[in-house]
């Protein structure tokens, strides 16, 4: 599927077009793709939110950027795979490995990163290559539908958990109970903490439920004015204005807010001394341990299979905020 303007997603912006097969590098692998994870951040490029951030940063791109399928050919210089491993692949496409961010271990922040999807050719695909040294093996108990969004929500669910430093005892509050949202729960209940999922959305609100959330509050309810000033820490996956500053409003003197996305924080009570943290996807380590914990049986993925050739329709549902957890393409 390719882009070749940014446009919205209801004019059908991406095209099933058939193009040549990628050749790799003697530090890539070619993978024959198994499934793609649809991701908010793929809308969002496509939709042109992000040009003002270079991205997409060519024309035309493939998108997607949490993929999972099998090696088909392997680069001179990669060691660590060989031809018919099951692989993964996250946005988190290339690294520099000597900037300040690298080699302090906050690579997912590399000055010079390579990004899936956005600066070069994702997963929307047949086929894709990969760097060798950024591909992940799949545990052989993981199949690829539900594994491939573990490369993006799976991940960014996990780092932004670990930046609110839960634990037995404390409450968090999650917005946005999506792809993201319903693997940040399960995480934070891994972590003991108590967990509130908030949406508007009554779908997303009953996820929450099914996925282990302790209490699943709507945003526009009477019972939200209860959670004022009561957690310890918000997570906060959706994109809207409105549910930052409910999250600041949630959340107790001293607490954290972790935000996930992109936008403004309005009205920011600075005296409670909240901390406030991004959180952008993760490194290789923080990669591997998703896949461990997935492999143990203990995050449960919601993901729905779409033909590659039904990725505008995908990304339509999801716009809509009808996709029950992850919308996931197919070849």
């Amino acid at each position: 599927m390719l882009l070749h303007k940014t446009a919205s997603i209801e004019t059908s912006p991406l095209k099933y077009s058939d193009v040549e097969t990628p050749k790799i590098g003697p530090r890539e692998i070619l993978i024959k793709v198994s499934a793609c994870g649809v991701c908010r951040s793929n809308l969002h490029m496509i939709e042109g939110d992000w040009l003002d951030m270079g991205v997409p940063a060519k024309y035309p791109i493939v998108p997607g950027h949490e993929v999972t399928g099998t090696v088909t050919e392997v680069g001179g210089e990669v060691k660590n795979i060989i031809v018919g491993d099951k692989v993964g692949v996250q946005p988190l496409f290339d690294t520099c490995g000597t900037c300040e961010p690298c080699i302090t271990g906050h690579e997912n922040i590399c000055n010079n990163s390579q990004i899936t999807g956005e600066t070069v050719d994702g997963g929307y695909a047949q086929f894709m290559k990969a760097v060798g040294a950024h591909v992940y093996r799949l545990p052989d108990n993981l199949e690829p539908v539900h594994a491939a969004p573990l490369f993006c929500p799976g991940l960014t669910a996990y780092k932004a958990v670990t930046k609110a430093e839960l634990q037995a005892g404390k409450s968090v509050a999650v917005f946005g109970i999506g792809g993201v949202g319903h693997l940040a729960i399960q995480f934070a209940k891994l972590n003991g903490a108590r967990v509130i999922g908030v949406s508007r959305s009554s779908d997303h609100l009953r996820l929450a439920k099914e996925v282990g959330a302790d209490a699943a509050v709507s945003s526009d309810e009477k019972d939200f004015t209860n959670l004022v000033g009561q957690v310890d820490s918000s997570i906060v996956f959706a994109p809207s204005e409105d549910f930052i500053s409910l999250a600041t409003k949630v959340t107790k003197k001293n607490g954290t807010l972790v935000i996930g996305v992109r936008a403004n924080l309005p009205d920011f009570p600075f005296t409670k001394e909240i901390v406030v943290k991004g959180t952008a996807i993760g490194t290789r380590i923080d990669m591997q341990n998703v896949l461990k914990i997935a492999s143990q049986g203990l995050i449960n993925v919601r993901a729905t299979a779409y033909n590659l050739s039904e990725a505008n329709n995908a990304l339509l549902k999801l716009k809509k905020s009808e996709i029950h957890g992850r919308a996931v393409l197919v070849p």
